[in-house]
């Protein structure tokens, strides 16, 4: 699937931040405001003021609403929460070539804060999803001990996990160990069912 890389990028940015959200076994990524400005810094995000808890709160606010979309169930649901999410930010289309990168498109507004600035780049990446008619890469790991969300690149839409390198390893061994495990079980049994017969035969012949 071929995305523009500052659609890639955006993706990357609201994956991330989807991922910040508190499960069973990690607190909050979002915790509070030096967290945000972590999050920001490690993502690049341009065109950022000082930071406050109405940001923290904004973010937040927009993290709960992309995570609705990776769980809407058909494109239609999808196109409505991404629709509210552009709209709500004030998107503004506009060209730019900072910090050194080449030309590429900005939707937040001018002086945006940085909810509505994550709400419009990223929605209108999620938006370009949509429209290419991939809804279904949007994702969460099947590992049942894990649900980060993610976006399948993969060209047969065929990536289960969040990475196969620790989620896709880590069952592919269990599923291994288990099978192992199934098979001498089964071969105990039936060295059981020999071990049986023989001392049978030979009760029978005393």
């Amino acid at each position: 699937m071929q995305i523009p890389h500052d659609t890639r990028r955006a993706l990357d940015v609201v994956v991330a931040l989807v991922n910040t959200a508190a499960e069973a076994d990690h607190p909050d990524g979002l915790a509070d405001i030096g967290a945000l400005r972590a999050f920001v810094r490690e993502y690049a995000i341009s065109d950022v003021g000082e930071l406050g808890a109405r940001d923290l709160s904004g973010v937040r606010a927009v993290r709960g609403k992309f995570a609705q979309v990776f769980a809407a169930p058909n494109s239609r649901a999808a196109a409505g929460l991404i629709n509210e999410l552009v709209a709500t930010a004030g998107t503004t289309p506009q060209l730019t070539d900072h910090d050194g990168y080449d030309w590429h498109v900005h939707y937040f507004a001018p002086g945006a804060s940085v909810g509505d600035h994550l709400a419009a780049d990223g929605g209108m990446a999620l938006a370009f999803i949509v429209v290419s008619g991939e809804q279904e890469r949007l994702r969460r790991c099947e590992a049942p001990d894990c649900r980060r969300a993610f976006v399948d690149l993969s060209r047969n839409r065929s990536r289960r996990y969040c990475d196969s390198r620790t989620c896709g390893n880590r069952l592919h061994v269990a599923a291994y160990r288990a099978r192992r495990k199934e098979a001498g079980a089964g071969a105990s049994e039936q060295e059981e069912i020999v071990h049986g017969g023989e001392q049978q035969q030979g009760a029978d012949h005393s």
